[in-house]
């Protein structure tokens, strides 16, 4: 641990598997207060990730060769003594708010084409799924962006290429060569796609292109409700329950008894510890040998 701002993994070796680092650090995060930067290296390569609360999560990797530039020594720099100045500027309420808009846009263009309002919504969020999916490494090697960047040269194509993945994701199969693991939870309930056009297909390949590893899930409900007509609405019953409302229930009920017991854990960890070494520290002075 560096100061109190952040910590690193040191994963020692030449060309040692960052990605795995980075993988058992983020176990140790919670425990340490999820400090904002968590940093890995293999003593070759450097790789810091950004973790403030409620901001999009930037990674910043360098090698040794390129510190002779003074702009990446500043980071590694600002890593160890000033990690404000690594903040990313973009929450992850307005990178949220961003892909809303963006598939508000395609919603109303699909209703817009005489789909019904149900059909969209459901279709909007497996879309929006699949991107969720991609980004944390769900679905296999950009799966999706790919099969949308085909469909851009040849749209026509693209509501039986959506077919295929969503049938594989159903119930688990093959897309190509490629696995796809079973979606469980109903929404790949069959393989139903609606076509896109190419302007909905490039507006959905825009908004694949975010970071959606750092998007709010709430955006499913939030676009649930957006596809359906607004006209319609309140005789359907959609109703979105935000992160707001729902924080009001899972804080009390479950984060703050969980951080009190955390609290006693530790301070019982630490009360182990203490003891531990005072009795560590009483059998060396009694096996010192004794001068008279």
């Amino acid at each position: 641990m560096w100061k109190r701002h952040c910590f690193a993994w040191e994963y020692k070796g030449k060309h040692a598997d960052l990605d795995a680092a980075f993988d058992q650090l983020r176990q140790y995060a919670l425990a340490l207060e999820n400090p904002p930067l968590l940093i890995v290296s293999d003593m070759r390569r450097f790789r810091i990730r950004t973790n403030w609360t409620n901001s999009v999560s930037k990674t910043l990797e360098f090698g040794l060769d390129d510190l002779v530039d003074a702009a990446v020594r500043d980071k590694l720099k600002w890593a160890m003594s000033d990690p404000e100045r690594l903040r990313p500027g973009e929450t992850r309420q307005t990178l949220t708010e961003r892909a809303a808009q963006t598939f508000a846009q395609l919603a109303q263009s699909l209703r817009d084409h005489g789909h019904a309002p149900h059909e969209v919504a459901h279709f909007v969020n497996r879309l929006v799924f699949c991107m969720f999916a991609e980004d944390v490494g769900l679905l296999p090697g950009e799966m999706f962006t790919r099969m949308l960047k085909h469909a851009r040269q040849e749209p026509e194509a693209f509501a039986t290429l959506a077919r295929g993945l969503f049938g594989a994701m159903s119930s688990g199969g093959r897309v190509g060569f490629e696995t796809v693991e079973w979606f469980n939870g109903g929404l790949f309930e069959d393989d139903a796609a609606l076509p896109l056009d190419k302007d909905q297909i490039e507006t959905t390949l825009e908004a694949s292109e975010l970071d959606w590893s750092n998007i709010d899930p709430s955006i499913l409900g939030t676009l649930f409700e957006r596809g359906l007509d607004p006209d319609k609405r309140s005789q359907l019953g959609a109703h979105y329950t935000d992160r707001d409302k729902i924080m009001r229930i899972i804080d009390p009920l479950i984060v703050r008894p969980w951080l009190a017991e955390w609290e006693t854990a530790k301070a019982g960890i630490a009360s182990s510890l203490e003891r531990a070494n005072a009795a560590k520290s009483k059998a060396a002075a009694d096996a010192a040998p004794q001068t008279g």
